[in-house]
């Protein structure tokens, strides 16, 4: 981090919010002592997944149903500051095309900013909030959440997960595919398990390789079968492969769910259980899990857990971009010393051109990771290392998170060009055009890659230029980084920028 951005202290009162493919979820944290201590709860059955229609667009009575959820959430949290609530949106927004529509819409009713994160990210955050909710165990630790569009399947050791998957498949989708119309025969219950293990079937045999010595159901589907399999005294010790074969059963014995009479399945949860149900087992059947207990903590609490490290300096995204810099052998000195330049611009600027610390970690991040695509090919190494950020799973990083230090990657040479983000908002077009001068003035005074110090004297910023003043004589002694900074002025003029430098 920049060091004129030092983190805040932990605040006292922190929320995350999950809008989820079936029920979107709100917690309300105390932080006494670094411990958190929820306060408030609120769950909202919403079936997001339900309301998307042929053309994967939510409809406007499923997006009725989602704002005025959002906007009593929204009373609950109106008061936090900027920074403190974590909201993130999962599969069905991963799925929708008019998801930015519906986004911008849901913001204003939260009064938050609301992320769509990617299936293995969502997957580590589960796993986050599983591990600071139950007991801690030796050894490996084997984590299911099934939700309304996705299953995360996720092996970890203490804190951290070591494999994290996300399937395609919950309890709502799988409902509304094999049993649209409530019927529980055994032929669409046969084609749907067919349909589960095919799913799973890629990772069954690196999970069962692997090993794990206590595994854990989250959410609200293993709560509810673990409560109907204990209310039928199918099992009193968690969820037993025993007790869903008893469950499948009894299932399809009647035939169809208005026949369903259970006791600990409620009337909200009934709709999309049989999807649940099937899945659950094929996991069950395919990992040979014979037991699982259930866990309180989720996704919502890993927001929270993650939120706090993000503030107490503890960012896995940091770890995330250290990880790449190895990975793709980046030349750590260089980018070193690229990134001090970025900074030290970064100063100057900041106040004038509204830059906060978010916009520091983005440029502090390119700056490491501007030369990534070079491990592919020094022609066009910026689109290719572009590409990279953009689609790899990068633990930590939103999908807007990604796509904005993608930009930056891809725009520190060459042609300048916002074309690329048309999926950003204003605000966060202008952040990139600034950061992205930042990036590339650092990236041009490096341009030969020499150890020697960069003498700039003073760096002064108004909202219509830039100057720069280097030590007397600098540029006479370096006329290729004085051509550089000509050509580099002409190409930022059309966004309404003056370069300026003696």
């Amino acid at each position: 981090m920049p060091p004129m951005f030092r983190r805040r202290t932990l605040p006292e009162l922190v929320a995350a919010v999950d809008l989820g493919s079936n029920s979107f979820h709100m917690i309300v944290a105390r932080i006494t002592d670094g411990n958190v201590h929820v306060l408030d709860r609120l769950r909202e059955t919403v079936r997001l997944a339900g309301g998307l229609d042929e053309r994967n667009q939510i409809t406007a009575v499923a997006t009725e149903r989602a704002l005025n959820t959002l906007g009593r959430f929204g009373q609950r949290v109106k008061d936090l500051p900027q920074g403190t609530v974590r909201a993130v949106g999962t599969n069905t927004l991963r799925k929708a095309r008019n998801a930015a529509q519906f986004l911008a819409q849901a913001q204003r009713c939260l009064g938050h900013p609301i992320e769509v994160i990617g299936g293995r990210e969502e997957a580590r955050l589960i796993y986050l909030g599983v591990s600071h909710c139950v007991a801690q165990h030796e050894g490996h630790r084997l984590v299911i959440d099934i939700g309304g569009g996705s299953t995360e399947v996720i092996i970890g050791e203490r804190f951290n997960p070591l494999h994290t998957e996300s399937l395609h498949m919950g309890c709502v989708n799988m409902t509304r595919l094999y049993f649209p119309k409530g019927e529980l025969g055994e032929m669409a219950w046969r084609a749907a398990d067919i349909a589960a293990r095919l799913e799973i079937q890629p990772i069954e045999q690196l999970y069962r390789r692997v090993g794990w010595q206590a595994g854990f159901g989250a959410s609200g589907t293993a709560l509810a079968i673990e409560r109907v399999l204990r209310e039928q005294g199918w099992s009193n010790d968690g969820i037993t492969l025993t007790g869903l074969l008893q469950l499948r059963a009894h299932l399809i014995k009647a035939g169809h769910m208005q026949r369903v009479h259970l006791q600990g399945l409620s009337e909200e949860r009934k709709p999309v259980f049989p999807g649940g149900v099937v899945v659950m087992l094929a996991l069950f059947e395919a990992l040979s899990i014979e037991r699982m207990q259930v866990s309180d903590g989720a996704l919502r609490e890993g927001l929270i857990y993650d939120l706090l490290g993000r503030i107490r300096d503890e960012d896995v995204r940091t770890r995330t971009v250290d990880s790449l810099m190895r990975r793709f052998q980046i030349d750590t000195q260089h980018a070193g010393r690229v990134e001090a330049t970025a900074i030290s611009l970064f100063n100057a600027v900041n106040q004038v051109w509204a830059l906060d610390e978010t916009a520091a970690d983005f440029l502090v991040w390119a700056a490491r990771l501007h030369e990534l695509g070079l491990s592919i090919s020094h022609s066009d190494y910026h689109k290719h290392g572009a590409y990279i950020m953009e689609n790899a799973d990068l633990a930590g990083f939103s999908r807007e998170d990604q796509r904005i230090l993608a930009l930056l990657v891809r725009l520190h040479r060459r042609k300048l060009s916002l074309k690329q983000a048309h999926a950003l908002d204003a605000a966060q077009r202008l952040m990139v055009l600034r950061l992205a001068i930042l990036l590339r003035l650092a990236v041009l005074l490096h341009r030969n890659r020499s150890e020697n110090p960069i003498e700039l004297a003073t760096i002064k910023a108004s909202d219509a230029w830039l100057k720069l003043r280097f030590a007397p004589h600098w540029l006479d002694q370096h006329p290729l980084t004085c051509a550089d900074l000509e050509l580099e002025a002409e190409r930022i003029k059309p966004f309404d920028i003056r370069l300026k430098f003696s």
